[in-house]
C-alpha cells in the first residue's frame, strides 16, 4: 500500500469521530426540502426530493448560542448529505431513483443579524439544534474566515482532511467575499490573493479540478494556477477514493477572461487572431504537460466505434427533442460514420487527460499577455469517472472552436469571418506549440465539433430558445461539410434568425460557469455582449 493510501486508510478508520446525533438530519430535513431546490448549484431541479441520508457530519465550530434576542456566537457545521430523487427523463422511464451527495456548510446561531438575512435556511424546531437558526455559512465573513484558517493550519477534524502545499504562503486575516455568479459550485475570494472553490455536488474520487492542476504543477506547467491548499472527506467504502470538497488557488487579479476580451474586440472592430493564436499555444502546452504527467491510452477500432456510436445516439436523442435538428440528421451522421470508418481502417488515436470543458470563459489573459487555463472540473453533469477518462485532445480543441463561433454570433451584425479567422489562428498556434495540427485529422475534428454542436442545440432548446439559432448555424455548416474537408467554413444557414440584440449567452451551453467571473457580470463563459467597466478585479482560477 502506498504512503498516501496508508494515510487515507488510517483516516478512514478514524472516520467522523463522535457519531452525529441521530435526530440531526431528521430535524434539518424539512428546511432542506424547501431550501436545497432553490439553490443555483442544486442539480436536481424539476424533480421532487424524496429523502435524505447523512454521509458525514463534522462540527468545525460549536455553536454557543445566546440569550433571547441575541444572535449569539456562530457555530459551523459541515455536512455531506445524500439527496434522493426520481431519475430524470434522460435516464429513461424505468430508471431507478438517483442519489446525489451535496456538501453543505451550515452556520448556526440563536438568531440571524440583519446583514445575514439573505443567508437564512430556517429555524430548527426539534433535535440537537432545536431553537437555533441555520444559514448558509459561506455568506458569513466570520465563518468564511474560519474555513481559510482551517486550510492554513491543515489537520483532520472528523471525516475532513485539510491539506496544503507546505511551500505556499497563506497570510492570516484575509478578508473573504463570496462570488455570487455561479451555478454548479460556490467560490470565495480572500483578500484578492486567493480563491476557494467549494464543490457542491460531490462524488468519491479526486476531482479533476484538484487532480490535474496538482499534476501540472509537479511538471512545472505555469499555464495553470497551482493549488495551494485543499480539503477532502474520507470515503469509508474506499479509502483511496476520497471526496474532493474544495480547492484554494491564487486569484489572478487584473486578468481578463477570454470571453469578455473577445466581445470587447468584436465591439471595437479589432482583430482577435493574435489572442486566438496565443491561446492555441497555451492549450497545446497544457496538453503536452498532461501527457507527460499522467498515463495515456490508445483508441483503437473498438473504442473508436464505441465513441462514434455514442455520438450518433446523442444526435438521435437530440433530434427527438428538437424538431429543427431533424433535417440535418442524415448529413450529421456522416461525420460520426467517417470517424468510425477510420477506426475500422486501422487508424488509432492517442487519448489522455484533457480539460474537458474548454471555452473562452475558461481562459484568463494576464496584463502582460500570457494566457492561463482554469476550471478543470469538466462538465459537472457528467459522472466523475467519465470526466476522468482519457480522451483525444481534439475534444478541447472542438470546444474552443465552438466558443469562437458563439462569440461571433453574440455580436450584431453576425461576424462569421471573425470566427473563421480565430479558429484558424487557434489551430495554427496549437500546431506550432505541439507539433500536431488538429486539422490534419479532419474526421476526428469534425466528429467532435459536431457532437459539441448537437449538445448545444439540446441545451439551448431547453434553456435559452432565443439562442437556438447559434448552434443551428453551426449544425448547418457542419452538415454541409464534405467528410475529411478540414474545418468547415461558415456558410449562412439561410432564414435562421439571429438572437435578440438584448440577450446573449450567459455561458457556454450546458457547462458549469466559471468560478471567478468579472465583478461586473453575474455569470461566466458566454456572457452578455456589453463589455463591463474595467474594475481591475477580474477573475482568478477554478469552479
Amino acid at each position: 500500500m502506498s504512503e498516501a493510501a496508508s494515510t487515507r486508510s488510517t483516516a478512514a478508520r478514524r472516520a467522523t469521530g463522535p457519531a452525529p446525533h441521530p435526530a440531526l438530519l431528521p430535524s434539518l430535513a424539512p428546511l432542506l426540502h424547501e431550501w436545497l431546490p432553490r439553490q443555483r448549484w442544486f442539480a436536481g431541479k424539476g424533480r421532487p426530493v424524496t429523502g435524505f441520508s447523512l454521509v458525514a457530519a463534522t462540527e468545525l465550530l460549536p455553536a454557543r448560542g445566546g440569550s433571547t434576542g441575541d444572535t449569539g456566537a456562530p457555530g459551523l457545521l459541515h455536512l455531506l448529505v445524500g439527496v434522493q430523487q426520481p431519475a430524470g427523463p434522460a435516464h429513461g422511464p424505468s430508471a431507478p431513483p438517483v442519489a446525489d451527495c451535496y456538501q453543505l456548510l451550515l452556520g448556526v446561531r440563536s438568531a440571524l443579524p440583519p446583514r445575514l438575512a439573505q443567508a437564512l435556511i430556517g429555524h430548527v424546531q426539534e433535535g440537537p439544534l432545536a431553537g437555533l437558526t441555520v444559514y448558509e455559512a459561506l455568506l458569513d465573513p466570520r465563518l468564511a474566515a474560519l474555513l481559510l484558517e482551517r486550510l492554513r493550519t491543515t489537520g483532520s477534524p472528523g471525516a475532513l482532511r485539510f491539506e496544503r502545499d507546505p511551500s505556499a504562503v497563506i497570510p492570516p486575516g484575509l478578508t473573504p467575499r463570496p462570488l455570487g455568479a455561479e451555478q454548479s459550485n460556490s467560490s470565495l475570494v480572500y483578500g484578492d490573493s486567493f480563491i476557494l472553490k467549494v464543490f457542491r455536488r460531490v462524488s468519491p474520487g479526486s476531482n479533476p479540478d484538484l487532480e490535474l492542476p496538482l499534476a501540472l504543477a509537479r511538471k512545472g506547467c505555469e499555464r495553470v494556477p497551482a493549488p495551494v491548499a485543499w480539503y477532502e472527506a474520507d470515503n469509508g467504502d474506499d479509502p483511496d477514493e476520497p471526496y474532493t470538497l474544495g480547492v484554494l488557488q491564487p486569484f489572478l487579479r487584473g486578468s481578463e477572461d477570454g470571453w469578455q476580451r473577445a466581445l470587447r474586440a468584436l465591439a471595437a472592430g479589432h482583430d482577435f487572431t493574435a489572442d486566438a493564436r496565443a491561446l492555441g499555444r497555451a492549450t497545446a502546452e497544457v496538453h503536452t504537460a498532461l501527457a507527460v504527467a499522467l498515463p495515456m491510452v490508445t483508441l483503437r477500432r473498438q473504442q473508436t466505434e464505441a465513441l462514434a456510436a455514442a455520438m450518433t445516439e446523442r444526435l438521435d436523442a437530440a433530434a427527438q427533442a428538437v424538431p429543427a435538428l431533424v433535417p440535418y440528421v442524415p448529413a450529421l451522421r456522416t461525420a460520426f460514420d467517417a470517424f468510425a470508418a477510420r477506426g475500422r481502417a486501422g487508424r488509432a488515436w492517442p487519448a489522455q487527460r484533457v480539460h474537458g470543458d474548454l471555452h473562452l470563459g475558461q481562459a484568463l489573459r494576464a496584463p502582460g499577455g500570457e494566457w492561463s487555463v482554469i476550471d478543470f472540473e469538466g462538465e459537472p453533469s457528467r459522472p466523475l469517472a467519465e470526466r476522468r477518462r482519457p480522451q483525444p485532445v481534439v475534444r478541447d480543441v472542438a470546444g474552443m472552436l465552438r466558443s469562437f463561433d458563439y462569440a461571433a454570433r453574440s455580436h450584431q451584425p453576425w461576424e462569421p469571418e471573425w470566427a473563421t479567422r480565430c479558429r484558424e489562428a487557434f489551430c495554427d498556434g496549437y500546431a506550432k506549440a505541439s507539433g500536431t495540427d488538429p486539422r490534419d485529422e479532419p474526421e476526428l475534428l469534425r466528429a467532435y465539433e459536431t457532437d459539441k454542436a448537437v449538445y448545444e442545440v439540446l441545451y439551448e432548446a431547453r434553456h435559452r430558445p432565443d439562442w437556438l439559432p447559434v448552434p443551428l448555424a453551426a449544425i448547418h455548416r457542419l452538415a454541409s461539410a464534405r467528410p475529411g474537408g478540414g474545418i468547415p467554413a461558415h456558410r449562412s444557414p439561410g432564414p435562421l434568425p439571429g438572437p435578440a440584440r438584448h440577450s446573449a449567452p450567459t455561458r457556454p451551453p450546458g457547462t458549469p460557469p466559471h468560478s471567478h467571473p468579472a465583478p461586473s457580470s453575474d455569470t461566466t463563459g458566454h456572457r452578455a455582449p456589453d463589455p463591463p467597466p474595467d474594475t481591475g478585479h477580474t477573475p482568478g482560477p477554478t469552479p
